[in-house]
């Protein structure tokens, strides 16, 4: 029994995402199943607020401003091993899934996704190996993008480095990443 359940006392969730409005819809929403949610809309004020709450949840989109959201991963974990971290994105890529989870997420999932998902994916302990594997190769769209990702990860999220690399312009490469990933 944690402490928070012997004290009968609410677990503290941190959701940081640079939306206000969707923060205070999914807050409202995980109130109502008995979560104390902390919010922040930047990954410095998310940083502070985890020192000081230690939060049980953490809900963390992936982009937060032009920041990435793999950093407060990183230093949640540090912090605390025990954290329960899910990233959620609309800009989801191979490369960022594989980062987040190695550097302490549970779970990844794609925006939209409701609370229900949210909390199953916050308490879900194994991977479900009946996930569907597609039988078509991704598009050189998705490719491109995913590739455009991949380097970006490699250059720590800077993206005139992860530009240099690729021998594309800085605009460029961020007007790529600004577009929403292809669906396939």
């Amino acid at each position: 029994m944690s402490t928070h359940e012997e004290k009968n006392e609410s677990p503290h969730l941190l959701l940081v995402d640079d939306d206000p409005t969707y923060c205070e819809v999914l807050r409202q929403a995980l109130e109502r199943r008995n979560y104390t949610v902390h919010v922040a809309n930047d990954v410095e004020t998310g940083l502070d607020l985890a020192a000081r709450i230690e939060p049980e949840y953490a809900v963390i989109d992936l982009r937060i401003g032009h920041e990435s959201g793999l950093t407060l991963v990183k230093r949640l974990h540090e912090l605390d091993s025990n954290t329960r971290i899910v990233v959620l994105t609309g800009f989801a890529s191979i490369a960022t899934a594989v980062e987040a989870i190695k550097l302490g997420a549970t779970h990844y999932l794609t925006k939209p996704a409701d609370t229900d998902e949210i909390l199953a994916a916050l308490h879900k302990d194994e991977g479900d190996a009946s996930v569907e594997i597609k039988e078509k190769p991704l598009s050189v769209k998705r490719l491109e993008w995913e590739h455009l990702q991949k380097i970006l990860v490699e250059h720590d999220g800077n993206i005139s480095a992860a530009a240099r690399a690729l021998g594309m312009h800085r605009r460029t490469l961020q007007r790529k990443l600004e577009k929403r990933p292809v669906k396939e």
